[in-house]
């Protein structure tokens, strides 16, 4: 089964425009190095909780917005492979594709599919 790398980040509201950018640049990547497919997705609907929730894991502000999004990967092997790809690419160095947001504040991890179902 195909492996997913997730991604839950808070982007200043503003920045909207440019985190589309960030994210289209970099899928270009990610597609370069074996992902089979890029998510993307903005906050529209995401309750605060009473003991935790998305605001608290990234410490989001007033006037940022949740983004939640994942990369495919057909396996850990070319997922492993094509980050350390990723982050020697020109086109992913800060000063050629400046990240939107505030990296330090996002939570990120690697997760092994054991279900996958469509209709």
């Amino acid at each position: 089964m195909a492996y997913v790398e997730g991604f839950v980040a808070a982007v200043p509201t503003a920045n909207k425009d440019a985190f589309i950018k960030h994210a289209e640049l970099a899928r270009e990547v990610f597609h370069d190095f074996g992902a089979t497919q890029q998510i993307e997705n903005w906050g529209d609907d995401v309750p605060k909780g009473e003991h935790t929730d998305f605001y608290r894991a990234v410490q989001c502000a007033e006037d940022e917005t949740i983004v939640f999004s994942w990369i495919v990967w057909p396996d850990k092997a070319t997922r492993d492979a094509g980050m350390e790809k990723m982050m020697a690419d020109p086109r992913m160095d800060p000063a050629n594709n400046p990240m939107p947001f505030d990296g330090k504040r996002m939570i990120y991890g690697g997760f092994e599919q054991v279900l996958a179902k469509g209709r």
